[in-house]
């Protein structure tokens, strides 16, 4: 299976981020566009997507901590998901 690697953004005159929020834990299956974590800075929050369905196999910041543009935060093993 493929991995995607799931990054925080880079957002001109920001330097880091707060993880605010984890919506899913390793091991869930997520969506294409479904909300996998938020994001926010002292004037805003955002939520970062899933850009593929698949499988979430790592996370590697919890909840309260500061990530910096371009820091790996998820991998994504994408995969189909089937409606049930």
């Amino acid at each position: 299976m493929e991995n995607i690697e799931i990054k925080v953004p880079e957002t001109e005159g920001v330097d880091s981020f707060t993880v605010t929020f984890l919506y899913h834990k390793e091991g869930d299956i997520v969506v294409e566009g479904e909300d996998l974590f938020e994001l926010a800075t002292e004037k805003t929050t955002f939520n970062i997507t899933a850009p593929s369905s698949g499988k979430i196999v790592k996370l590697k910041y919890p909840e309260g901590s500061l990530v910096k543009p371009g820091d790996l935060v998820a991998i994504l093993e994408k995969s189909e998901v089937k409606d049930e």
